[in-house]
């Protein structure tokens, strides 16, 4: 017997359309099962605030809260910057600080809103967080303390992000970034520091650009007793003038040339400099500069760069077994 083509077309789709049917029933019902077993996990009471359970889907809900608070600052952040490259009024440190208050400001909000979204009352958890700022005032007193010279550096602008510094342990460099605890410090070496906030506030620190990126600079050097001083004068002006760093064409700001002390054995000077805004930060290879720059001048004009010299006066003296003994009468009886 023969089937009709027709009615083969007709049985195939709703035979299909039943198998298509019976595995969306078995995916849905696997599916539910698995979205039972995941609720009844996220409900379960892991331990209780103040009489109130906090449950995994608390701490989940928490988690998220406090991602999405980080991203809003991030962006935010950023937009700052891009603020910045449009309005270049506005001074990095500004922008900087700026972005530092409101990385802050918002995951505080999102903590506040996470811990209220899993239905935390304030007003009862008023006791554990007096009891938590006791703790706190003692058990974390550095932090704390770090914490608020942070914010006090950002406010009063006494260091922003681009000073060179020199700390009173002697370590200079630039800063880099002011955080929460710490800023980073990094040295011309290429070598990070990180300094507790606090050693900025309550340390004696040098900030080299604070308010102006134009610093005078001291090169001390000799000659020899005897050298003329007008010429001294003129090799020591002419090596400030092949060096790049010293700032030029610039009333009242021009180099000298000091006689600053009589030596045991030289003539001291002082060659006075002005350094451009990029020389400041590199104190020693400034020095080294100049100080090569004069060596080749003051060969160019004949000036002798003098040594230490010292003269060593021997009094003659002969061997006791040279000096003859003088006998006594009771000694020739012997």
């Amino acid at each position: 017997m023969r089937i009709p083509i027709v009615t083969l077309t007709l049985l195939l789709p709703a035979t299909a359309w039943s198998a298509d049917d019976n595995w969306l029933e078995q995916s849905r019902g696997w599916l539910s099962g698995i979205w039972e077993s995941v609720s009844r996990w996220m409900d379960i009471s892991l331990f209780t605030i103040s009489e109130t359970p906090v449950t995994t889907a608390g701490i989940v809900k928490l988690l998220v809260i406090l991602t999405i608070a980080w991203w809003i600052s991030k962006l935010g952040r950023k937009g700052l910057k891009r603020l910045a490259t449009y309005r270049p009024i506005m001074e990095p440190a500004s922008i900087y600080t700026l972005g530092r208050v409101f990385h802050y400001i918002i995951l505080t909000l999102g903590f506040i809103v996470g811990l209220s979204s899993i239905g935390l009352d304030f007003s009862k958890f008023a006791l554990f967080a007096s009891a938590l700022g006791v703790g706190v005032g003692f058990g974390l007193q550095n932090l704390i303390s770090n914490f608020v010279a942070g914010l006090m550096l950002l406010f009063e602008r006494s260091l922003k992000v681009g000073d060179f510094v020199e700390l009173e342990s002697g370590i200079t460099g630039e800063v880099r970034e002011i955080k929460v605890r710490s800023t980073l410090i990094t040295t011309n070496d290429n070598v990070d520091i990180v300094v507790p906030n606090s050693e900025f506030v309550n340390r004696h620190v040098v900030n080299w650009t604070m308010r102006d990126t134009i610093r005078r600079s001291h090169i001390p050097f000799g000659v020899a007793y005897g050298s003329d001083k007008a010429k001294v004068r003129q090799a020591a002006l002419e090596a400030a003038d092949r060096v790049s760093h010293t700032l030029k064409n610039v009333p009242g700001r021009e180099p000298q040339v000091w006689l600053v002390n009589f030596g045991n054995s030289s003539l001291d000077f002082e060659l006075i400099v002005w350094l451009t805004a990029e020389a400041v930060k590199r104190p020693g290879a400034v020095t080294a500069d100049y100080l090569w720059e004069i060596e080749t001048a003051l060969k160019h004009h004949g000036i002798e760069i003098p040594f230490p010299q010292r003269d060593l006066h021997i009094r003659s003296w002969q061997p006791e077994a040279a000096v003859p003994r003088r006998i006594d009468a009771d000694d020739s009886d012997r």
